[in-house]
């Protein structure tokens, strides 16, 4: 016995009809976003706090470079599967470890759950740790 469509028409429901691509940048941004979310992260990016500073005044400027959600954060994306590569600045006194866990479950579980990308791996360098006494290297802006 066979089946037939009623109708003949296309098999595949409305909204399976075409393709959707995701650029780097969204994944990038979901990626720092939710990162970030995470106790014990206390900035994305170069470790070293002048390199920050420069990074925090440059993202302030319009155009003046790649928003600061994104900051240390690389993503290869692909048709149904991506890789990212997070750099991270870490508060003095967490366990490396268990941000670094906390950091991988939060971003594979909001990048899988926006896209329906499945996330292969995560990748974290940890370039620097905030001591207590150091400065927030984020300038006050003068402009209101």
């Amino acid at each position: 016995m066979t089946e037939s469509s009623a109708g003949g028409g296309s098999a595949k429901e409305p909204g399976d009809r075409g393709r959707t691509s995701i650029a780097d940048g969204v994944v990038e941004k979901i990626a720092g976003l939710a990162a970030r979310e995470v106790v014990g992260v206390h900035a994305m990016g170069s470790g070293s706090g002048l390199s920050r500073t420069f990074g925090a005044v440059r993202d302030r400027v319009p155009g003046g470079g790649k928003a600061s959600v994104s900051r240390g954060v690389k993503a290869e994306v692909g048709e149904v599967q991506t890789a990212l590569d997070l750099e991270i600045v870490v508060e003095y006194g967490v366990s490396i470890r268990e941000v670094a866990r906390a950091v991988r479950e939060n971003v594979i579980s909001a990048v899988e759950r926006m896209t329906g990308l499945e996330v292969v791996e995560v990748n974290i360098a940890v370039s620097d740790v905030k001591l207590p006494d150091e400065p927030d290297e984020e300038p006050e802006t003068r402009l209101q």
